[in-house]
């Protein structure tokens, strides 16, 4: 399928998929489960005078009309590659890969010329035999992200709906013996935290898993439930972000596998925002020059704070309720104070908000402000950073806060 000549280059290969449907059934704790119709949120990708484009109206909730056929997603996988041979494609979509029904005729096209094939997104709740992962590594996979939630087969069963739990964890352990897995794992509190949770971790220990990212749950709006679908799970329980943090630490502490956190943290390399632990390294960023307001997540706030403290200069930083700046849309914005806020204003690159909106909210005091979208990406949460080096990820932030830093020094006060 590929030429022989060497490209760097990861392609997508996005198989579709809808969420609670190609995927055996929502888990009790998904974030799609219950999902209501929401109007666009407006985002960066939107057109200056139009609220709503395809990433904002269908893409943030996994729209996807089903699986896409084969023919299809090797079409477009053939057109990205623009002739080169990859050096790694990732399978992903909206629904399960173990219930794409074509996955194995996938890998093998993909496979082809020895090219490494990631499994972006898969629990095993499509597979029934057991030893579908021995076919799956002979045709070319090479890494696989497998949501576990547990290796309790019972608590996979009443809170994944899991029919075939057994199944699924033997998948899981033939993957870890062959390939490199990170696994995953929604913590519920009360639930697979505490001793499951050990239990869980020596597990993939024993059975050979490069990692294990702990994902903090969502039960409310300001932990970054936007789709109207509050609470997931009734009565639900969340860990405090501290709590949550802890127990990152620990586990990372008493397992050899690697484990981190999201929406934080990462004991190995002090991620999100290893610059707030490393403030030597910012002398290599240029001077602040002009003052400006960043807005941002509560997550976020005081890691940033910390960092433009060590800098230097003019810049505050307000944190708005949600936890995940990512995930703040235009309400984020009604509660804050005007009186904390500068004549220019650096939001987030990727909240869903349309600027013509962010404008008029941060202007209600009858001060035209500028807002400036910030770069996409300031740092990496532990599903990123789990397979990345402390130097990586400080090299990934500095490079991110020179292009914030020459922002603000061009559109600041």
């Amino acid at each position: 399928m590929f030429p022989e000549r060497l490209a760097l280059m990861e392609i997508l290969a996005d198989v579709g998929g809808r969420p609670g449907i190609d995927c055996g059934g929502f888990c009790a704790y998904c974030y799609f489960k219950g999902v209501k119709p929401v109007p666009p949120f407006g985002c960066k990708h939107c057109l200056p005078f139009r609220k709503g484009c395809d990433y904002c109206t269908r893409a943030i909730i996994e729209g996807y009309p089903g699986f896409k056929p084969l023919d299809a997603v090797v079409f477009d996988v053939a057109q990205a590659s623009y002739g080169a041979r990859p050096d790694k494609v990732t399978i992903s979509g909206g629904g399960d890969l173990s219930c794409y029904p074509d996955l194995l005729k996938l890998v093998r096209i993909l496979g082809q010329k020895n090219v490494p094939v990631h499994l972006g997104y898969t629990s095993g709740k499509g597979f029934r035999r057991g030893d579908e992962a021995d076919e799956l590594v002979d045709a070319g996979v090479r890494e696989v992200s497998f949501t576990v939630f547990a290796t309790d087969p019972e608590l996979r069963r009443k809170y994944m709906h899991d029919k075939h739990p057994e199944a699924a964890l033997s998948n899981l352990r033939i993957f870890c013996e062959r390939c490199d897995v990170y696994a995953a794992a929604v913590l519920l509190k009360g639930v697979n935290d505490g001793e499951v949770l050990e239990r869980t971790c020596q597990d993939l220990e024993d059975m050979g898993a490069k990692g294990l990212i702990l994902m903090r749950f969502a039960n409310h709006p300001e932990q970054g439930l936007i789709l109207g679908n509050a609470p997931i799970i009734p009565g639900q329980d969340v860990h405090t972000v501290e709590e949550f943090r802890d127990t990152v630490t620990e586990m990372n502490r008493r397992y050899r596998i690697r484990i981190t956190g999201t929406p934080l943290w990462d004991p190995e390399t002090k991620a999100p925002f290893s610059l707030a632990h490393k403030t030597d390294r910012l002398k290599s960023l240029p001077e602040l020059r002009r003052s400006a307001t960043i807005i941002t997540g509560s997550i976020a706030a005081p890691l940033l704070e910390r960092i433009f403290s060590a800098l230097g200069g003019d810049v505050n930083v307000v944190a708005t309720k949600k936890d995940v700046a990512c995930l703040m849309t235009i309400d984020d914005l009604k509660d804050i104070d005007l009186s904390r806020v500068k004549r220019t204003v650096v939001i987030p690159g990727r909240m869903l908000a349309h600027e013509r909106e962010v404008k008029k909210e941060l202007s209600r005091d009858g001060i035209d402000r500028l807002i400036v979208r910030g770069p996409d990406r300031l740092t990496v949460d532990g599903e990123m950073s789990i397979s990345m080096t402390e130097e990586e990820v400080v090299e990934l932030e500095l490079e991110a806060f020179a292009e914030l830093i020459d922002e603000i020094n061009a559109l600041g006060v």
